[in-house]
């Protein structure tokens, strides 16, 4: 929360749940607090963001292995804006660009734990030995994903080759 409190600070902060908060069976308590510090959650929400006249829509999904029926109403309305989502799993890459989002924020694989130079990640949650969504961008049709390496660790409280990472997108008209 220490962060959190001085995330607000500089700019609007939005959250969705990840497995570690879904596994702590302290979700409530988390999540009384993230509001109590003006944080949007968007577990199965959308919301739309207007600045200069442009809208984009934002939506979130909740850490699950799919995107579930309680998650298709993130995408019932017509998504004729630019889209934005944040969920958890960089590995549902396909089912993200099946609902026509533009940009994903995910990120789940911790970088790939421990990084092999030259090699990348060697482990990810759901995705195995030397999983292909670790960090940086990625396409599918007309998504792009991009997935941080995160700011903490997994339940190994090491990295190796693998640094901290704070992601920072700006977007522009185009």
């Amino acid at each position: 929360m220490d962060y959190i409190s001085q995330a607000v600070l500089i700019a609007p902060v939005y959250f969705v749940t990840g497995n570690h908060e879904m596994w702590s069976g302290e979700y409530s308590a988390l999540a009384a607090d993230l509001v109590k510090y003006g944080v949007t959650i968007l577990d199965n929400k959308r919301i739309f963001l207007t600045k200069n006249g442009a809208e984009i829509s934002l939506a979130g999904l909740p850490d699950g292995d799919n995107i579930s029926n309680d998650s298709e109403k993130v995408f019932d309305s017509p998504n004729e804006e630019f889209c934005i989502l944040l969920s958890h799993r960089p590995e549902l890459l396909n089912e993200y660009a099946q609902k026509d989002v533009d940009l994903v924020f995910a990120g789940h694989a911790h970088g790939g734990q421990f990084r092999i130079p030259f090699l990348g990640g060697l482990f990810a949650p759901n995705q195995g030995l030397f999983p292909e969504y670790t960090k940086g961008f990625y396409t599918k049709a007309y998504t792009t994903m991009v997935v941080s390496r995160g700011l903490g660790n997994s339940v190994i409280p090491a990295r190796f080759f693998n640094r901290p990472e704070l992601v920072v997108v700006t977007l522009r008209e185009g």
